[in-house]
C-alpha cells in the first residue's frame, strides 16, 4: 500500500494521519492517545451551548440507548468513554448533526465516490484522520475522527466504497419556529426505539462483514436502522453504483444515481432537506447537488471539484474513495469567510 502526500503551494499546511487500528481498534486507539479523543470531544462540546452540561444530562439516555440497539461496537465506545473519563463521549456517538454533498459515478479507473462532510463543529477539519480497520472481509480504510467508533465515509479495496449522508428531517409541523418541536419529537422516537443499529454502526458492520457490492448492497437495504439515513454506495465494476433511501424498517433502491445531497432523491410531503449552509433547505440542496452533477464522468485534477456550494462555512471534509484500485485521497477543511479553506494537505493512499 502506497502513502503520499500531494505537492502544496503552502508548507504550512498539516498532514492528515494514517494510524493503523487493525490490532486494538478504536479502543485500543483511545487506550493509546487519549489526548487525541479529548481534543475532538471538547471541539464538538464547546460548540454546542452549554455542552457539558448537556453531555452530563444526555450520555445515560444515549447509552441506555445503544445498549438496547444490539449493535456489536457498543463496546468499543465503553471502552473509549473509560479511557478518556468525563462527559460527552455517548452523547458525541448518538450526534447527528452533518450535512454532505455526494457524488458516485464512473472514472478512468472504475466506480467512484466522492464526497464532502458538513458539521458545524469547528476543529474537525484539522482533527480527521484515515484508520486501517480490520474485520472478517478484509481490510479497510476509515475516514473518521481519534475515538469514533463508527464508520461515515470508508473504502474497502477491491470490494466496495461508502459513505453516509444525512436523511431529511421528520417534519410534524409546518412553521419554521416549531422546527426543534420536530427535532425533539424525532429525536425521543430513535431513544425509544431498540435492537435498530446506528447507521453509522451498521456501515461499520458492513465494512467488517461484507465481502462484496451485492452483500454490502443488500445488508444496507435490509437491516433496521435507529432512523432514516441515506447511503451510497460503489463497487468495482461499471455497473455497481447505488444510492439507498432507508427509513427506519422500509428501503429505496437507486441504481447508477449521481449527485445526492440530504433530501430524498423524489421530495415527499413531511420531510425538509437537511443543509450546512445559507438559504432555505430545498434550494440550498439543489445548488450542491447541481454543482456534483456537472462533475459527473470528469476526473480534472484531486478535490478539483471542492468549490462553493459543494464547500461552504461548515465543510470539514472532502474525500475522494475508488474500490477498484483502493486509492483514497482526503483533506481537511475550516471554516473562512465565505466558505471553508482547506487546513490540511491531501492525503493520498493507493491499495
Amino acid at each position: 500500500m502506497g502513502v503520499s502526500v500531494l505537492p502544496e503551494a503552502d508548507a504550512a499546511l498539516q498532514p492528515v494521519p494514517l494510524v493503523d487500528l487493525r490490532g486494538g481498534g478504536p479502543a485500543g486507539y483511545a487506550r493509546q492517545w487519549p489526548a487525541r479523543v479529548e481534543a475532538v470531544r471538547a471541539a464538538c462540546l464547546g460548540w454546542l451551548p452549554a455542552g457539558r452540561l448537556m453531555a452530563r444530562v444526555a450520555d445515560p439516555l444515549v447509552r441506555r440507548w445503544m445498549r438496547r440497539s444490539g449493535s456489536a461496537y457498543v463496546g468499543d465506545i465503553e471502552a473509549i468513554a473509560g479511557a478518556v473519563p468525563g462527559p460527552g463521549t455517548w452523547l458525541l456517538h448518538g450526534a447527528y448533526l452533518f450535512g454532505c454533498t455526494a457524488l458516485i459515478d464512473l472514472g478512468a479507473q472504475g466506480p467512484r465516490l466522492r464526497r464532502t462532510l458538513d458539521w458545524p463543529f469547528p476543529g474537525l477539519g484539522r482533527l480527521v484522520e484515515v484508520a486501517r480497520q480490520r474485520g472478517p472481509a478484509g481490510d479497510y480504510l476509515n475516514v473518521t475522527w481519534p475515538g469514533f467508533a463508527g464508520v461515515l465515509t470508508a473504502v474497502a479495496p477491491g470490494r466496495f466504497a461508502a459513505a453516509i449522508n444525512q436523511a431529511p428531517l421528520r417534519r410534524r409541523t409546518t412553521a419554521d419556529w416549531l422546527r426543534w418541536t420536530d427535532y425533539a419529537i424525532n429525536a425521543a422516537g430513535a431513544l425509544a426505539g431498540s435492537r435498530r443499529e446506528l447507521p453509522d454502526h451498521l456501515l461499520r458492520r458492513v465494512f467488517e462483514t461484507c465481502a462484496t457490492f451485492e452483500q454490502a448492497r443488500d445488508l444496507l437495504r435490509t437491516a433496521p436502522v435507529a432512523r432514516p439515513v441515506l447511503f451510497t454506495l460503489v463497487g468495482t465494476r461499471r455497473d455497481e453504483l447505488a444510492l439507498i433511501e432507508r427509513e427506519e424498517t422500509t428501503a429505496r433502491l437507486f441504481p447508477n444515481i449521481a449527485a445526492v445531497a440530504n433530501n430524498w432523491h423524489d421530495e415527499q410531503r413531511g420531510w425538509e432537506g437537511r443543509v450546512c449552509g445559507t438559504g432555505q433547505p430545498a434550494e440550498n440542496n439543489r445548488r450542491r447537488q447541481a454543482a456534483l452533477d456537472a462533475w459527473a464522468g470528469q476526473d480534472g485534477t484531486a478535490l478539483g471539484w471542492a468549490k462553493p456550494p459543494v464547500i461552504n462555512p461548515f465543510t470539514r471534509l472532502t474525500t475522494e474513495l475508488c474500490a477498484t484500485t483502493g486509492a483514497l485521497r482526503v483533506a481537511g477543511w475550516e471554516a473562512g469567510g465565505d466558505a471553508a479553506i482547506r487546513v490540511t494537505r491531501v492525503l493520498q493512499v493507493d491499495a
